[in-house]
């Protein structure tokens, strides 16, 4: 039986997500900063094991990863979900969202992680195998970027970025690192984007988080052990592979140019490359 860990799992993606990996037969660790909120989502999954606190703070970050070996034996998949938003335009963010954007969606993210594959790492210099497995959660903000969404568009990008590096970095100990950019009706999209996110009288319910979730536990499982690096988009339905930053046109003077030069030259470039994705809102 796997072990995973959930964070943010208290409520929206992070419970839908606990419920799904318990419904697969699962040991699912949950953390949340709301302990009400964390010990009502346990109480709905069997053998769960409950552990709030700050998933930022460096030094709980690495109790919950031992609490996890410790209370389960073993540690197999990390899902890190936490997050938070202080929607702003640029020119009103204040210091402090900046900062607690940043701190949650990405340190939140980092955080785990590093003491998870620490843990993994060890596993495997001493000849134990390893199949983990670390599902990420980025957003299309992160992708394309968001007006009024600076501060979180910054912080998701640096979770596909995370993504990229760990799975390069982790392979060799038989880690995969992958991300979604998911779309479902959550605390935080429901209050920004309330029409959109609203459930319907009959039908398929596009925006329901449980959606989202059958991927997370899929790219969780051995199986999924072909697949890293990557992020995927997951709305109702419909699944795909976002892509990435890619080298485009280029010219080489064989020199160094002239800055009068370059008008002429980065003109062809663009007329040359793709026309990049709109950022949403804008």
């Amino acid at each position: 039986m796997r072990t995973v860990i959930v964070t943010g799992a208290g409520q929206g993606l992070g419970r839908a997500h606990a419920l799904a990996f318990a419904a697969t037969g699962h040991r699912v660790v949950l953390n949340d900063l709301d302990p009400v909120r964390l010990d009502a989502v346990a109480a709905e999954c069997p053998q769960a094991l409950a552990v709030p606190g700050d998933i930022a703070d460096w030094d709980f970050a690495a109790s919950l990863v031992e609490r996890a070996v410790a209370g389960t034996g073993r540690l197999d998949a990390l899902v890190n979900n936490a997050g938070l938003v202080r929607d702003r335009m640029l020119t009103n963010v204040s210091e402090a969202e900046w900062d607690d954007v940043v701190r949650v969606n990405l340190k939140g993210h980092f955080a785990p992680l590093r003491h998870a594959a620490a843990h993994w790492k060890a596993q495997a210099k001493a000849g134990t195998p390893v199949a983990a497995r670390v599902v990420n959660t980025t957003s299309g903000a992160g992708l394309l970027g968001s007006v009024g969404q600076v501060n979180y568009s910054a912080a998701k990008a640096g979770v596909a970025a995370l993504t990229q590096v760990a799975a390069a970095e982790l392979a060799r100990y038989g880690v995969t690192v992958n991300a979604i950019a998911p779309s479902a009706r959550t605390a935080m999209t429901e209050s920004v984007f309330a029409s959109a996110m609203a459930a319907p009288d009959a039908g398929f319910d596009t925006m329901a988080p449980e959606n989202v979730s059958p991927l997370v536990v899929w790219l969780a499982s051995q199986e999924a052990g072909f697949v890293t690096g990557r992020v995927f988009e997951v709305s109702g339905g419909g699944v795909s592979v976002a892509d990435g930053w890619q080298h485009g046109p280029a010219r080489d003077a064989g020199r160094r140019w002239d800055p009068a030069e370059l008008g002429p030259v980065v003109r062809e470039l663009l007329a040359r490359a793709p026309q990049p994705a709109a950022v949403y809102g804008a």
